[in-house]
This record gives structure tokens, C-alpha cells and sequence, in this order.
């Protein structure tokens, strides 16, 4: 049996997460249940699109992903399942998986059509479970659903190149435990268009002039002590190949890029070439 993986945006303070792990054992208790996270804000696609995406490649192939966020069954939001770089995604078509998947072809998605065979009143989980353990077990997607060629696609927080090559705008599209705001410009992006061309982040009137491989590359080009460069803010693209800006060495209890620099969900970012 493969791992069954769990992201939502239930929270731990209620039974819900626990309700859920609770069904799918009693379908089969070997199964393997491993929590991305459980703290998605409520219905916000782009965060658990940026959290799955940062997660599912340190999984074994053939992972099981179930993504527990907005997903009302509903006439424009269809349960699916997704198999793509030898992973399987359940979730609502919302938006997450065109946003995870970049434009690059998946090998199959299927609209789940399983919903008449459970009982009267199965919940949208009881759906996903099932479609999740039986893939889990190596259980063909043509059975549980019908093939589709295309996903919903997000129109807004999407980032872009302007016309003229010399500016990549973005968005803050998570706020990490830290306080780091993760954006959505990849470093794959970045290089394309770069050229190796000089270049500056520009945020809320801010300007950082270097992106870092990580936060302690800044020791090398600011020999001042740690008590003076403390707190200053840096540019890296993080594990997930992400555009990431941080407080360097600061306590996430005092100050943070969110905190200090006022950086917020959605707020834009941009990287202007000279």
C-alpha cells in the first residue's frame, strides 16, 4: 500500500483531522497516514497549492495526496484525481493542481464519478478517501473516474513577465511559521529571464539588491556582528525553489518580514532588471 498523505485547512483544535484519519482506518488500518498540514487558512488555494508542491517530491513515488481544501462538490468546483511526476492528487478542481502542476502536462486527471456508488450520505471526504485508498493500493484512476484534458485555471496572484522583459511580478503567497513571506516567482523564472543582468526585489518601497542560495550567505559579502546585521532584510530562493524574503537571524517572538516589514498575503513583489 502506498502513503496517503494529508493536507487541509481544518486545524487541530477540533476533531475533524482526527474524524478523518478515524475513516480512513476503519476502510483499512494499515493504512499509511502522514499529515502535511493541517493549518491552511481557510479556502486559500495558493497556500496549500505552494505547501503540497514544496512536500509531495520528498515522498516515495506512487504517493497518495489528498488536499483537503475547498472542496464542496459543486457544478464548477468537481472532485478529480491527478496522477503527475508519478504522484497521485485528490482534491476539488479549484485552481490547486493548475497552479501546482505550472503549465506542464499531467499524465492523467479524472473527474471522480464514484459518488452514487456510497452510501446516501457520504460527506465530500468520504468521496476523496475512498478514491485515495483505492489508488493507494494501486487501483486503476478509469474506475473511478472519467478522463479530462484540462484543469481550472487561476487567473489572479499569478506571476508574470512584463512585456518588455524587465520586471517579473509576483505575489506573497504564504507566511511561514517564521514569518518569511514565500512568494510565487520561482528561481527557474528568475534565471530565465535574469541573463545574468543586474537586478533589485522591490516591495513595499523596500529594495534588497542580492538573492541569497540561503539566509547565512549574507555573513560573506557583511563582515559587521551579528548584533548589527540582525534583523536585516534578505532575499533567497528557498528549498522549493521559491522567492523568499526574510529578517536574517532575527527572533520570530520579537520581529519577523511580516511583522517589521509589513509584508502580507497577496502584497506584491517584483524583480526589476537593469
Amino acid at each position: 500500500m502506498s502513503i496517503i498523505t494529508l493536507t487541509t485547512d481544518y486545524g487541530t483544535k477540533d476533531h475533524y483531522v482526527g474524524a478523518l484519519k478515524g475513516k480512513i482506518l476503519s476502510q483499512d488500518e494499515t493504512a499509511k497516514i502522514v499529515d502535511v498540514s493541517h493549518e491552511v487558512d481557510q479556502f486559500n488555494i495558493s497556500e496549500a497549492s505552494y505547501i503540497i508542491g514544496s512536500a509531495y517530491n520528498s515522498f516515495p513515488t506512487g504517493t497518495v495526496h489528498v488536499i483537503a481544501v475547498d472542496v464542496e462538490l459543486k457544478e464548477n468546483n468537481l472532485h478529480i484525481a491527478m496522477e503527475w511526476n508519478g504522484h497521485f492528487f485528490i482534491t476539488a478542481d479549484n485552481g490547486i493542481l493548475s497552479i501546482l502542476i505550472e503549465k506542464i502536462k499531467p499524465q492523467k486527471i479524472v473527474a471522480i464519478n464514484i459518488h452514487d456508488r456510497l452510501l446516501p450520505d457520504a460527506t465530500d471526504m468520504d468521496v476523496l478517501i475512498t478514491v485515495a485508498l483505492h489508488l493507494s493500493k494501486g487501483g486503476s484512476m478509469s474506475v473511478i473516474g472519467k478522463e479530462i484534458n484540462t484543469l481550472k485555471e487561476v487567473t489572479e496572484l499569478q506571476a508574470v513577465m512584463t512585456n518588455d522583459g524587465n520586471t517579473i511580478k509576483g505575489y506573497v503567497v504564504y507566511i511561514d511559521r517564521f514569518g518569511n513571506a514565500v512568494t510565487n516567482i520561482t528561481k527557474k523564472m528568475f534565471l530565465e529571464v535574469a541573463k545574468t543582468r543586474p537586478y533589485e526585489v522591490t516591495f513595499k518601497s523596500k529594495k534588497i539588491k542580492s538573492i541569497f542560495a540561503r539566509y547565512s550567505d549574507l555573513e560573506a559579502i557583511d563582515k559587521r556582528p551579528l548584533s548589527v546585521v540582525s534583523g536585516i532584510a534578505v532575499a533567497i530562493f528557498n528549498e522549493a525553489g521559491f522567492l523568499e524574503i526574510g529578517l536574517y537571524k532575527s527572533n520570530p517572538k520579537v520581529a519577523t518580514a511580516a511583522s517589521l516589514l509589513g509584508i502580507t498575503y497577496r502584497d506584491a513583489i517584483s524583480i526589476n532588471f537593469n
